[in-house]
């Protein structure tokens, strides 16, 4: 497996908004966009027979901007109300979460070995990214790239160690499944892997004892991970390509776990590529292990 390591990636103002209703880390649907923009680039610069396959996405730092003041119960989203109208007050505007990220990516290509192995390749990869967004956000700074090759379970371990401290996102599809199983909905599956419970014990000597616990041990979030179409296919009015089928979707929402990269063992269980299921009108990222598995 050949590899393009893209570490540390410091990226400003990345969307947060990642499904109408969760806010945090970006949709897995962007770190894929900006996989297959990169793509598009450098076949533009000559890499022809490059492609892209799967990426893997390492958190290092994501920092929501939100505030919480003294008193509140919720946290409130930091906007930035711009641009001002022309007498100078703030204009309406809808409240778009923002965040600051410190990502690292771990994509995995094939083809153009040789033309890579001839060439300026991470410079050119270098200064391409440097003109580029990620989930709208803009990159402010990034490390060198890397060209990695894994062969063995030593290499694997090696590439993982370059990425510490970090967590590599990773789908938890199968707890939802589990759970629809035993009879919840959808949402109620999502929530109850989520929630907090607070209970409290009283001891001989009449003092209390307050224990917090969760269904799942590990740090469980919910991430976007793609589309449902609600349309047929069609046109759409003013649509920006006239060649391409348009359709209405809606975000499709799922479990996710951080876990850090040291842990992980194999790659394909880090690795997400786009996986369509055209007949069920669905347009998916999954994992590269799960995707022959369900």
């Amino acid at each position: 497996m050949k590899f393009i390591v893209l570490p540390h990636i410091k990226v400003h103002n990345a969307n947060a908004l990642s499904s109408p209703f969760t806010i945090g880390f970006p949709a897995m649907t962007a770190w894929l966009g900006f996989t297959h923009a990169l793509e598009r680039k450098l076949i533009q610069q000559g890499y022809s027979g490059l492609m892209l396959q799967s990426v893997a996405v390492i958190s290092h730092d994501c920092n929501v901007q939100t505030h919480k003041g003294e008193g509140d119960f919720v946290h409130s989203i930091i906007g930035t109300g711009n641009p001002l109208e022309k007498d100078g007050k703030r204009s309406a505007f809808i409240e778009e979460a923002r965040c600051h990220l410190d990502v690292s990516l771990v994509i995995e290509y094939s083809g153009d070995e040789d033309k890579i192995a001839q060439t300026n390749f991470k410079e050119q990869l270098q200064e391409l990214i440097a003109r580029m967004k990620v989930a709208g956000g803009d990159i402010l700074d990034m490390h060198k790239p890397k060209l990695e090759s894994v062969i063995n379970d030593q290499d694997t371990r090696n590439l993982l160690r370059q990425l510490m401290p970090g967590y590599a996102l990773i789908e938890r599809r199968d707890l939802m499944i589990e759970a629809m199983k035993q009879g919840d909905d959808a949402l109620d599956a999502l929530l109850s892997y989520l929630t907090i419970n607070h209970s409290c014990e009283q001891k001989e000597d009449d003092s209390v004892v307050w224990q917090r616990s969760r269904k799942e041990d590990g740090w469980l979030v919910p991430i976007a991970t793609g589309f449902q179409g609600i349309s047929p296919l069609g046109e759409a009015k003013n649509q920006r390509d006239p060649t391409t089928p348009h359709r209405f979707a809606e975000s499709v929402v799922t479990l996710g776990e951080f876990v850090m990269a040291h842990k992980v063992k194999n790659l394909d269980d880090i690795l997400w590529q786009y996986n369509p299921d055209l007949e069920n009108d669905l347009y998916l990222c999954q994992q590269v292990s799960s995707v022959n598995e369900y």
